[in-house]
């Protein structure tokens, strides 16, 4: 089958005196019948250039949903007289959330009440994701939000658990959840712009009713909001910010027609984040300290001038977040690329680490929804050891592990291994990279291999080692899976954050292509066999490399990718715009125009050979719009000089995380992984 050619229609865009042609501007129409037929011709295309693959994706997809315990069930957590938790039937691809009543153990617990079973509600959509499950405080009303379309735009609806029915009524255009008040009838949640989509807008409704009432409008369009309850459950809290300033208000559970009062006005560069524990508030916050410190203040007098310091910065140590208890306060922090669960005991101010075995892991606080208790819940995973949920005694430093991912057909975690590697790229920084491999009969590292490189690096997001059952299916078959911590994250603290966005937002590139240079330097893969994935702002990414060295990759993945920095910055009236521009710059400022236009993937495409490309984006996308893909691939295959594959799947009900349903998804991972094992000549 010929490759689609999108027609050319020529647009100028110009600003600062500078005239850019984009040839493919007129596919941003997304109910244009034209725009559709061209999409359907992508996905007709690439399904041609993979049919010969079809066997391997069908053998992968049954491989890899076999490994799945279908009949699953998430460890129960208590609260408000309730044990909560989450199962699946065997063939169900969607969850059902559950409840059982009173018991100190939930073996001795009441009969199952099923709050939804999303399974029969999804029902008739091809996607369908429920979000914000909300519980009243009298434990008869269940407020959740809906979304049938994947544009991450959900209808409030409100359930009575006592009778099954809904209430009368929908609340249409909101961010999914919902807070309740004290008084068990009013509700606070977050409305969206019609267009932007950006969190602006904070109501209360009472559900008897229906008085509803605008208790915050966010005017700044830099700026998100939304609204939860402390642990507490005094009060009720609306989290204004921006990348990287916060704001609070806060009022009274139980007298939600109060006018909520400001915490500490917002101050350009000022991050903070509350928790309420008795008569005080405790803050994290960047204050005068870039990788945080906490601070505490009287539950009265909320300003910064009132805050006192807790715990101290420290240059080599972020602070993540905080779990407080009655008698114990944890911090998640990081170090040197590494997060640690840190125990300080209150009373006495002895404190400890948790102990983790592995130099590539992940572990984080769970759900811990009481304080008056010494057992934190937290989660713990690495590139070799499957998810897992303990149970940790603060006083005993006993551990129970409640629950591992189970691996059907069997998991041996000895025939895997995994290493921490750092590199000092081209600036004289050191980047660290977490790999995972299958043993070779040595019981070592091979050499000289297939290796998939994996990265995001933007928001400060960090891409922590994790375990994945999906991914044996690349390690079993002779891959190595490399992730690259790279700047534009948090793994190494703020500073590596700060120095990968804006104007050092080349960092981000110039790491991802030194570590792939280490590799095949150390012999660890060739360019003919190493590959490199990205979704969303890191299929930016992937655009940027692709630009900058297309001969280092034999292939490439860029899910959801980014790609045309500039058009979708200027434009305003878009999601992924006013709210980023502490990312990216604001380009209607002449040098972040200049600086994004010299990356921007579309605007940098050239007369050159690019490595074989598999695209993945959907209709409906919220986050990175179709038509920034759908114009990047027709570019490259107008300016590309090389024979390599060059392929785009369009989903045409999905937005920007895939498929709705467990099982669903993962044809595009076996898609994804057909077309590497192809370009690789391994066969099924």
């Amino acid at each position: 089958m010929q490759q689609p050619k999108a027609k050319k229609i020529r647009k100028e865009l110009t600003i600062h005196g500078d005239t850019r042609i984009d040839q493919y501007f007129w596919l941003n129409q997304r109910e244009d019948q034209e725009v559709l037929d061209y999409l359907n011709q992508e996905n007709a295309y690439c399904k041609s250039v993979l049919k010969p693959t079809e066997p391997m994706q069908n053998d992968l997809y049954e491989e890899i949903v076999g490994r799945i315990k279908k009949d699953d069930e998430s460890v129960p957590y208590k609260k408000n007289g309730y044990w909560y938790y989450t199962r699946y039937i065997k063939e169900g691809e969607y969850p059902i959330h559950c409840r059982r009543p009173g018991g100190k153990v939930f073996k001795n617990s009441g009969d199952e009440e099923i709050l939804l079973d999303v399974n029969e509600l999804a029902k008739g959509h091809s996607y369908y994701a429920i979000g914000g499950l909300s519980v009243s405080p009298n434990n008869q009303f269940l407020a959740y939000g809906v979304d049938a379309v994947s544009r991450r735009i959900y209808t409030l609806k409100v359930k009575d658990l006592r009778t099954g029915n809904l209430l009368d009524f929908n609340i249409e255009q909101t961010t999914g959840g919902a807070t309740w008040a004290a008084d068990n009838e009013t509700i606070f949640y977050t409305q969206k712009e019609e267009k932007s989509l950006r969190s602006a807008k904070i109501f209360s409704y009472n559900i008897f009713n229906h008085e509803r009432q605008l208790r915050h409008h966010e005017m700044d369009e830099t700026f998100n909001c939304g609204v939860y309850k402390s642990k507490s459950k005094k009060y009720i809290i609306i989290a204004s910010g921006a990348s990287i300033t916060s704001e609070f208000r806060y009022l009274n559970a139980h007298t939600p027609r109060a006018e909520f009062m400001v915490f500490q006005e917002r101050i350009r560069g000022l991050e903070y984040g509350i928790t309420h524990f008795e008569d005080k508030w405790y803050v994290l916050t960047n204050w005068d300290a870039q990788n945080f410190r906490l601070m505490k203040t009287n539950e009265t007098k909320t300003s910064r001038d009132f805050w006192q310091e807790v715990i101290p910065h420290r240059e080599e140590t972020l602070i993540e977040g905080i779990e407080l208890f009655k008698n114990h306060l944890v911090l998640e922090e990081r170090t040197k690329g590494q997060n640690f669960l840190r125990i300080i005991n209150q009373k006495t101010d002895e404190e400890h680490y948790i102990d983790f075995d592995s130099e590539t892991y992940d572990c984080w606080t769970s759900i811990n929804p009481e304080f008056d208790s010494p057992i934190l819940r937290f989660g713990y995973t690495s590139m070799t050891t499957p998810s897992s949920v303990y149970d940790y005694d603060m006083n005993t430093r006993e551990r129970t592990l409640l629950k591992q991912q189970k691996i059907v057909g069997g998991y041996d975690e000895s025939s895997y291994g995994s290493k921490r590697i750092w590199v000092e790229v081209r600036d004289g920084e050191h980047v660290p990279m977490s790999m995972v491999y299958k043993k070779n009969k040595d019981g070592e590292l091979p050499q000289n291999i297939h290796l998939l490189l994996y990265a995001y690096g933007s928001y400060g997001h960090s891409l922590d080692p994790y375990f994945s059952s999906i991914r044996l299916s690349l390690l079993d078959r002779g891959f190595v899976y490399v992730i690259a911590h790279i700047r534009g994250g948090e793994d190494l603290g703020r500073r590596w954050y700060d120095h990968g966005k804006l104007l050092h937002k080349k960092n981000t590139f110039y790491d991802f292509i030194d570590c792939g240079e280490y590799l095949i330097k150390e012999g660890y893969t060739s360019n003919q066999k190493l590959y490199a994935m990205g979704g969303s702002a890191g299929g930016l990414l992937m655009g940027a490399v692709i630009n900058m060295r297309p001969e280092l990759w034999h292939g490439v993945i860029a899910a959801v990718p980014f790609v045309d920095v500039l058009t979708t910055m200027l434009d305003e009236s878009i999601p992924l715009t006013t709210g980023e521009y502490d990312e990216w710059g604001n380009p209607n400022e002449e040098d972040y125009y200049h600086y994004i236009k010299s990356y921007s993937p579309y605007d940098n495409v050239e007369r050159k050979a690019y490595p074989n490309l598999l695209i993945t984006t959907g209709l409906h996308d919220s986050q990175v719009q179709y038509w920034e893909p759908a114009k990047w691939i027709a570019k490259l295959r107008d300016y590309k000089t090389d024979d390599n594959i060059m392929i785009m799947d369009c989903n045409m009900e999905t937005g920007h995380g895939g498929a709705s349903g467990r099982f669903e998804a993962l044809k595009e991972t076996a898609m994804e992984y057909a077309f590497l094992l192809m370009l690789a000549r391994i066969k099924n």
